[in-house]
């Protein structure tokens, strides 16, 4: 394997400037980081490479993310919508979801450790009958060898989750609710497209808190239009109010599609810059400080009730395998990530015929275990140099790659430079990052996948040929 040393770092470096939290990147903030760790396999291998993942025993952390692809209404901030929800739909889908899963009975992945998060996503899971969601996750218990403490989370919103619905959550073993409030304002709700006003968010947040019976975790969205500093220093005093467990700051991401997008680029909105952004987030973050509430991730905060761990998220930015089930849910699974058929009809055909519903496989790439780790320490906003070593020694590197330096030592002026940035400081053998790093992190993250990609890996292999460029 031919290897590609750097020897220009400046288009991975930051500026160097008064205000980092505005000025340390060039392009805007992205909602996911870069990189490459993964290299498509060929379509006529797909048989052969998929049966031998499903019969392996795991070795790795595990996890299964169930997905429920129908929404009430398309957001306008969401660039994820992909069908109207129709009642007369759900028992069908729910039906569809446990026949894949029987699939895995008998098979070696569902052997090794035992899985630590099970996560229903969307779309909606809320939206389902009541009936729905509590043979759902009973199902899915019964046939995934999940952990004793294994965290299961239902995602949903608060206009469809009625509390018939949250009773056969709970009862069926959820014990992890997260919902995407996005503001307690009702002003900026209505004209976001969200359905039930502030009041009747507090309403049902207030019942799930007093039923005791889960973690209660939401998404708050800085940028909003109409937002001020006052209305998100409000939204963040009722999540302490309420009581809640867990939240997540999510900066407002401009995704190009959303109907939200479309009035930016007819001159009908004027999205914040990154450094009106910047300042909500560092204002949040310190109000979340004063008010007790540790971050856990660079977004996340965990209450001082201690209840959210947030082992889902986690575990999916850091390499760990995880089975996709439902229409449009990606996995990964014994070093390959895949892509289940977003379409309702053909993923209903492949699974009726107890088909891999997949349209897409990938095999990790030789720098995944490298990759993994400096996700998982950029997530948490402190990366371990112990940790990259170990990730460099897990690379399938041949003996060209072996003689370069260890990816730790060719690092090091990039993260010399950030430090100069005022995006992290040295703490033993950590980089902390710094507020303006923890607002920066994705494209830092990016920065350092790119960066390993373009020592170690041919330019064939890299998932973004131009990623020099994309750096920069």
């Amino acid at each position: 394997m031919a290897t590609h040393p750097v020897s220009d770092f400046s288009p991975y470096f930051a500026n160097v400037c008064d205000d980092p939290m505005s000025g340390a990147f060039d392009e805007g903030r992205q909602a996911h980081p870069r990189g490459s760790s993964t290299v498509p396999v060929p379509k006529e291998q797909w048989g052969a490479v998929w049966e031998t993942a499903e019969q392996t025993p795991r070795t790795k952390h595990g996890m299964a993310y169930v997905h429920v692809p129908f929404c009430e209404n398309h957001c306008l901030f969401c660039g994820f919508y992909q069908n109207a929800w129709k009642p007369e739909l759900g028992a069908g889908y729910v039906d569809q979801l446990l026949r894949q899963a029987e699939t895995l009975r008998g098979k070696g992945a569902l052997e090794g450790p035992p899985l630590r998060a099970l996560y229903f996503g969307g779309g909606t899971p809320t939206a389902l009958a009541a009936k729905d969601i509590g043979r759902m996750v009973r199902g899915l218990r019964d046939i995934l060898p999940l952990a004793p403490d294994c965290e299961i989370t239902l995602e949903g919103r608060i206009f469809s989750f009625t509390p018939d619905k949250q009773d056969a959550a709970f009862e069926a073993g959820v014990n992890r609710i997260s919902l995407g409030v996005q503001t307690f304002d009702t002003a900026i709700r209505k004209r976001l497209g969200r359905k039930a006003s502030g009041e009747e968010v507090k309403a049902t947040l207030s019942r799930l808190v007093a039923q005791d019976a889960a973690a209660i975790v939401i998404d708050l969205i800085y940028g909003l239009p109409n937002q001020t500093h006052e209305t998100w220093a409000r939204d963040i005093a009722t999540v302490d109010d309420l009581g809640l467990d867990g939240v997540d700051h999510y900066g407002l991401n401009m995704i190009k599609g959303t109907p939200l997008m479309a009035s930016v680029e007819k001159g009908k909105l004027t999205p914040l810059t990154r450094s009106e952004l910047g300042e909500y987030y560092a204002r949040g973050h310190e109000q979340m400080k004063d008010l007790g509430w540790a971050p856990i991730s660079c977004s996340h905060y965990q209450s001082p009730s201690l209840r959210e761990r947030s082992v889902y998220n986690y575990g999916a930015k850091t390499g760990w395998d995880f089975f996709a089930l439902g229409a449009g849910a990606g996995g990964s699974l014994n070093g390959l990530s895949y892509f289940n058929i977003p379409m309702l009809e053909t993923y209903a055909a492949k699974v009726s015929a107890d088909e891999a519903p997949f349209m897409g496989l990938n095999k990790a790439s030789a720098i995944a275990p490298l990759v993994n780790a400096a996700r998982a320490g950029m997530e948490r906003a402190r990366l371990d140099t112990r940790a990259l070593e170990q990730g460099f020694v897990d690379c399938d590197l041949d003996s060209a790659a072996r003689a370069q330096k260890p990816a730790l030592s060719l690092l090091e002026p990039l993260l010399a430079q950030w430090v100069e940035a005022g995006l992290m400081a040295r703490r033993g053998r950590f980089y902390e990052l710094t507020l303006a790093g923890r607002f920066w992190q994705v494209q830092m993250t990016g920065r350092l996948t790119n960066f390993f990609a373009e020592i170690y890996l041919p330019p064939a292999e890299r998932r973004d040929p131009n990623h020099r460029r994309a750096a920069a």
